[in-house]
């Protein structure tokens, strides 16, 4: 499947809830079987489209965390209070209930198995969705591009896919935190936020290709820094939401 999918040529599918997982204590992974799924690349997203008894709908946009996996998709989904559909995913969703789903959406931010060097991942908070697909989808493809991953997180308890990172660490991907609001005490990685000395100190000398995704400021602020520091800002690929939805 190649370039991005138009949504007036999209059709809303129905995905039923195989499975589902806690990730952390506000974020949850589900897993959905979607009959006549096209399939996609890591990095794309989908829509979500949910029906209430009284007719009334809401929709919000997800970005996949799996690997191309034949009919399934895995969406990993952040609770936010405020929100209309996350709280419904993320606590009152079970097995065998089955929700609208429409994608996959994009092809810009997508991974490039072969992107003439190395390849920086920087993900904030739940940004690291679309990351962790594409780590994922390297891992399946025996892929051997060198890649670093910076994942930023308030804490270590924040931190999402945390059991997997560490499996999937080796055979040339290196993943590096920093957890900006409170550290182990043992803790050997970054405390601070992501700024332009960090990066600096953290994307590989050859550095052909980033993906930065995130809330819109922690985008903005990383991609800025790149490029102040002499990257080309056609190599750098960013994916944001905003503080509201969910």
């Amino acid at each position: 499947m190649e370039g991005t999918a138009v949504l007036g040529r999209l059709i809303w599918r129905a995905a039923e809830v195989a499975e589902l997982w806690l990730e952390t204590s506000s974020v949850k992974t589900l897993v959905l079987e979607v009959a006549g799924w096209p399939g996609h690349r890591a990095g794309q997203h989908v829509d979500v489209r949910l029906t209430a008894e009284d007719g009334y709908q809401a929709q919000r946009s997800y970005s996949i965390a799996s690997a191309a996996n034949g009919s399934r998709v895995e969406l990993t989904v952040e609770r936010l209070d405020d929100g209309e559909v996350s709280p419904y995913l993320t606590e009152e969703a079970r097995p065998g209930d089955v929700i609208e789903l429409r994608g996959p959406i994009g092809g810009f931010f997508v991974w490039d198995p072969a992107p003439g060097g190395a390849v920086l991942l920087v993900g904030g908070g739940s940004g690291i969705v679309p990351l962790m697909a594409m780590a994922r989808q390297r891992a399946v493809d025996g892929d051997r591009v060198p890649t670093r991953m910076l994942y930023s997180a308030r804490a270590w308890d924040d931190v999402i896919y945390r059991d997997e990172l560490e499996r999937l660490g080796g055979d040339g991907l290196d993943v590096v935190y920093t957890l900006t609001r409170e550290q182990p005490p043992d803790w050997t990685g970054y405390g601070r936020r992501v700024d332009s000395d960090l990066l600096d100190e953290v994307a590989p000398a050859d550095l052909a290709l980033t993906f930065v995704c995130g809330p819109t400021p922690f985008v903005e602020a990383v991609a800025e820094a790149l490029v102040g520091l002499g990257h080309d800002p056609s190599r750098i690929k960013t994916e944001r939401f905003g503080p509201t939805g969910g």
